[in-house]
């Protein structure tokens, strides 16, 4: 597995902690937590993808509940909430990484990680942040 695949899914995890529990973002990154001791590249990735979701969070799931047709942030699966805002945070942020890669990888998660339609939502919710995203800049050339 690589290291960006074994940092998104160190990502994946402790999104989750955030979520679930009391853990400040400082308990994440000292990521004693982890059970398998990851390379330094893995977890220099990884700080990365949850400092920047936690420091763009409002703007994350701002973007992610415009995609969300009559539901709640709160209702969408810890797990794939977890996926959905660190890959938003790559799609806005991470210019090095392409949105296609980001979708896929964000799907792959889904697969391994969430039920069994979690790819599909993932695939969907974050398909439409793209296009936002790129009608968002296109119209920002035009003026």
């Amino acid at each position: 597995m690589g290291s960006r695949r074994s940092a998104r899914i160190i990502a994946l995890q402790a999104l989750y902690q955030i979520d679930i529990s009391n853990k400040t973002i400082g308990e994440i990154l000292d990521f004693d937590w982890l059970e398998k001791k990851a390379d330094h590249i893995s977890l220099e990735f990884a700080g990365h993808l949850i400092e920047g979701t936690m420091k763009e969070r409002d703007f994350i799931d701002a973007a992610i509940t415009r995609q969300l047709e009559h539901w709640d942030l709160k209702r969408v699966s810890y797990i794939d909430r977890a996926i959905l805002r660190f890959s938003t945070f790559s799609l806005f942020f991470q210019r090095d990484v392409p949105d296609t890669v980001v979708i896929n990888e964000a799907i792959d998660l889904a697969k391994m990680f969430g039920t069994d339609d979690s790819y599909r939502f993932v695939n969907g919710v974050l398909d439409g942040i793209r296009k936002d995203k790129d009608s968002t800049f296109k119209n920002l050339i035009k003026t």
